[in-house]
């Protein structure tokens, strides 16, 4: 039996990977109904992150013909670190303090249960 992965990538997050690496921590495994409903209750602007990203996976199952889009299951979350911005804060005595602005790349790969089908 042929399981179906959709994947879907969210590139270039104005957010550090370590704050989004605990909340697919806590998603990851579970299925997609049950990631919504956990990432719903978050108060964390990166739970709102990742529900798009599954949500955009899902929507690529359905489009891609996918008929229990819905009994899907998260694999794969993973946050990997983009680029970051390098910026100068002056300090005393001429010293400059630099700030780092990370960036993210959120991926999310969802699978159908052998069941589902």
């Amino acid at each position: 039996m042929r399981y179906m992965r959709v994947v879907s990538v969210l590139k270039y997050v104005r957010m550090s990977p370590t704050k989004i690496r605990r909340l697919a921590d806590v998603v990851r495994g579970r299925s997609v109904a049950d990631s919504f409903s956990v990432l719903s209750c978050l108060p964390h602007r990166g739970a709102r992150l990742l529900e798009d990203v599954i949500r955009t996976a899902r929507a690529n199952a359905d489009e891609l013909g996918e008929r229990s889009s819905g009994e899907m299951r998260v694999v794969v979350a993973s946050v990997d670190s983009g680029p970051t911005l390098k910026r100068m804060q002056p300090h005393a005595r001429g010293i400059g303090f630099e700030i780092k602005k990370r960036m993210s790349h959120i991926t999310v790969e969802l699978e159908s249960s052998p069941g589902d089908r």
